[in-house]
This record gives structure tokens, sequence and C-alpha cells, in this order.
């Protein structure tokens, strides 16, 4: 694992694997670099050097209290200068919302190829002080509180299945992500209302999407490919509820640098 130094400071982790052209993976909520490796190892090999990295208050990279949107474009930014520019950036989750503002930013990505981004457009499905109430959590040294009323009221899953995570040990494994999941939130509320500069990306975009995911989702992606000018909306059969399928979503990649 390597370090790149973001525009504040902040020591962000990022390893890179394999030879040829750049694709930067940028992951989504409560997951870390070590969750991409079936995408970068998929990339590999196709032939691609693939990058994955820990965004700020995750695993190896640090945290400044208080940061924005545009500190994690930094981080973005950061490692792709770290691993000498990038040919894309491969972002899912919150992490295609991540990838696509940083764009907007001005930040140089390459190609954008955006696996269902859930961007809520008219800021109904989260609510406006999530973000302030799981700080408040996180502060309060409960960030296991946090991390399951994210999972609720941001993610959408069954309280019941939220709350087994406490005895199956899936909660233990989270929760010190709790501080990412305020970031999260505020990314997204962000970019709940896009504006032209976030649509009018000056590079290629592709969204991916599968065919069986959960239908906000499905709204989001499509949305995002009706929007963004000259935006290509690929279906993936092969991912399926959120979870992009690695060898799949590589051959997308491929047949499109």
């Amino acid at each position: 694992m390597s370090i790149a130094t973001s525009a504040d400071g902040t020591p962000i982790q990022y390893s890179a694997t394999g030879e040829g052209r750049t694709v930067v993976i940028v992951s989504g909520a409560l997951s870390t670099a070590a969750d991409a490796a079936p995408l970068a190892q998929a990339l590999v090999d196709a032939g691609y050097r693939a990058v994955a990295w820990d965004r700020r208050a995750r695993a190896g990279s640090g945290d400044r209290r208080g940061s924005t949107p545009e500190d994690e474009a930094a981080d973005l930014a950061a490692v792709i200068a770290a691993v000498g520019g990038a040919d894309a950036t491969l972002g899912h989750s919150s992490g295609a919302v991540l990838s696509l503002f940083a764009a907007s930013q001005g930040v140089p990505t390459g190609a954008l190829f955006l696996s269902e981004p859930p961007l809520d457009f008219d800021g109904s499905a989260v609510s406006s002080d999530l973000g302030e109430r799981l700080q408040t959590l996180v502060d309060a040294g409960r960030p296991g509180d946090a991390v399951e009323a994210f999972q609720i009221d941001a993610v959408g899953l069954p309280r019941e299945m939220v709350e087994a995570g406490r005895t199956n040990g899936m909660l233990d494994a989270l929760t010190p992500l709790a501080q990412s999941t305020v970031y999260d939130t505020l990314l997204v509320h962000r970019m709940s209302r896009p504006g032209p500069e976030l649509l009018n990306v000056d590079r290629p975009v592709t969204v991916l999407r599968g065919e069986q995911t959960f239908p906000f989702l499905i709204g989001s992606s499509d949305w995002v490919a009706d929007h963004v000018p000259g935006a290509e909306r690929v279906i993936v059969p092969e991912s399926v509820m959120h979870r992009p399928d690695p060898v799949a979503t590589a051959q997308v990649i491929a047949a499109r640098l």
C-alpha cells in the first residue's frame, strides 16, 4: 500500500496493481479498498492497471473533522496524481456520485464509469438532517448506532436485517467506518439537485446498472444517463442487487477504453 497526500494534508492510502492503462476505482458507502479487490483483479486480468484506495475516514486513510465533498474530490485528485494519471475512473454507488462530482470540479478522472449512482434528485429519500444526526452519534461514542441509522435511513435496509448485524458480526466489522457515513450522507444530499456544472462534464460517461437492483437505483441511474449529454446507459445482467459483477464490469470498460 502507498500513501497520497490530499490538499488538506490528509493521508490517503491506495494500491496499484497490474500494467496497462490506469483505472481508478472509487468505492461506495461502508466499503474500503479491500472490498474493491475483485473488481481490481478483473481489471488486471483484462489488461489494465487497477488502483483501489480508501476514501477518508476508512481503513488506512486519515480524516479531518468537518470534511466536505470538495475534500473528497481532492482526495481522488491526489490519488490520480500519485499514480501518474487516470485513463478512467470507475465509481460504484456513492463512489459514482463522488466521481461525477470530482469531474465537475476539474479532477482529471479520464472516462467516467458510474455504477448505480444513488442520486436523491428531489431530496425526499434522505432527510436533510441525517448527516448531523450521524455526526452526533459518532461524537457521542456511539459509532455502531450511527452505522445502523445510516443503513436504515440512507440505504433503506429493513430494520430487522440491520439489527441482526449485532449478532452476526456485521456491525462490528462496519463500526470503524462510522465517520465515513457522515461524509457519504453529506455528499449525496449535496448532489440531490444536480446543476449544469455537475451534468455537463467534458469527458465520456457510461452509466452501468443491473437488471435486478433496487427500484430507486434504476430510476437514479437512468436519470443520470438521460441528463448527462452524450452519456451511455449499459445494463449489466450479471450485476445483481447493487453488487457490480467484476468480470462483466471490466468487459464494459474494456469495450470503451
